[in-house]
């Protein structure tokens, strides 16, 4: 299949990238598609007009998705994106090495959306072209073709307009509210991407700080032993300047000034070691308290989205009630129907009995 895309797709933009996708029974968190990082492509279909993105791991497609106008790449983090295929019903994303590549990416995805905008309408002024054409000739239609006239009752038409309107309103009351729970729903997701990318951080920050506090003692063992060995050079410097011709010779002075000033330069290289390392430390602790806000923001979103679920089922319940009023109205329309049929049925009944009589 992908050797027959090949023939006549060509890629015109690729980027390595770790490929994930929503987990489709919770809708929250993130699974891995590729183990590694894999090669993300943008290709062209000349024959069908269609931009797609394609990603293979290995034996299969990791990504198969055809771009259109209404898809939007959000960047969630500095590193990491998101967007939405509702044909595939999932979201993809990709965590990038630096940010620029997750920029390079993101203007090519606009870039690519606008030139599909572009293909659609064009196509769209084609199909409306062909229509009009198509429909332009039959035009001369009978009166009889037409559609009849509705016999108006003042009672019944209100009620039934009455209940249309009602449908009409309650049926965009919906669409907004869903509109509101999808928008909370991708609020979540872009929570959520957020927060895995700071654990993704946190444990990188505990990895580091684990391995300095392992190296820590070894240094501050370290640091005293070279702290004694200065002092020992500097006790062996002061004893060699009291006893000047008695003790080693110049050279062995000198040698020794040399080590103690290595030395010095050593121990100065330590203490900024550990002035970075508690440096990182401060860091991981701004990194605790970004996850412990990100952990506080999914749960006002998770509860909103509570709150939003319940207004939807209240809607669709009341939605259920005027259709099921609106079922009473039609039934008392058509009861109010049959019963004008019986009436006009026995008024036309008297009409003949009198036309008879006259006739008489």
């Amino acid at each position: 299949m992908f050797s027959h895309h090949r023939e006549r797709e060509q890629p015109f933009f690729s980027a390595r990238a770790h490929v994930f996708q929503i987990d489709p029974s919770t809708k929250r968190n993130w699974i891995p598609a590729s183990k590694h990082a894999v090669t993300v492509s943008f290709f062209y279909d000349a024959n069908r007009n269609v931009y797609r993105i394609i990603s293979v791991g290995g034996t299969k497609a990791i990504i198969n998705c055809s771009i259109t106008p209404s898809m939007t790449f959000t960047k969630t983090s500095q590193k990491f994106g998101q967007w939405a295929d509702s044909r595939a019903n999932t979201v993809y994303g990709l965590g990038f090495a630096t940010e620029q590549q997750l920029h390079q990416f993101s203007e090519k995805f606009k870039e690519v959306k606008d030139a599909a905008r572009l293909a659609r309408d064009k196509s769209q002024d084609k199909e409306l072209a062909n229509t009009a054409l198509s429909i332009a000739a039959p035009q001369d239609l009978s009166d009889e073709l037409q559609s009849p006239p509705v016999m108006c009752i003042n009672g019944p038409e209100d009620k039934l307009f009455r209940s249309q309107s009602a449908d009409i309103t309650l049926s965009s009351e919906k669409e907004r509210i869903k509109k509101m729970l999808s928008e909370g729903s991708i609020c979540e997701m872009n929570l959520e991407a957020e927060l895995f990318t700071l654990q993704d951080s946190n444990n990188k920050l505990v990895a580091a700080l684990h391995e300095a506090n392992a190296n820590v003692e070894q240094w501050k063992k370290q640091l005293a032993a070279y702290q004694e060995e200065t002092e020992r050079l500097r006790d062996q410097v002061s004893e060699l300047e009291t006893h000047g011709g008695h003790g080693p010779s110049d050279l062995l002075k000198d040698e020794l000034t040399q080590s103690l000033e290595e030395l010095e330069a050593l121990l100065k290289a330590k203490d900024e070691e550990i002035h970075i390392l508690q440096n990182k430390k401060l860091e991981y602790h701004e990194m605790e308290r970004d996850r412990d806000e990100a952990m506080h923001r999914l749960q006002e979103m998770e509860m909103r989205n509570s709150d939003l679920e319940r207004r939807v089922q209240n809607s669709e319940q009341n939605l259920n009630n005027s259709l099921e009023e609106r079922d009473r109205t039609d039934n008392e329309i058509q009861r109010s129907i049959e019963i004008l049929d019986i009436k006009i049925f026995d008024l036309n009944d008297l009409r003949q009995s009198l036309v008879k009589l006259i006739d008489k």
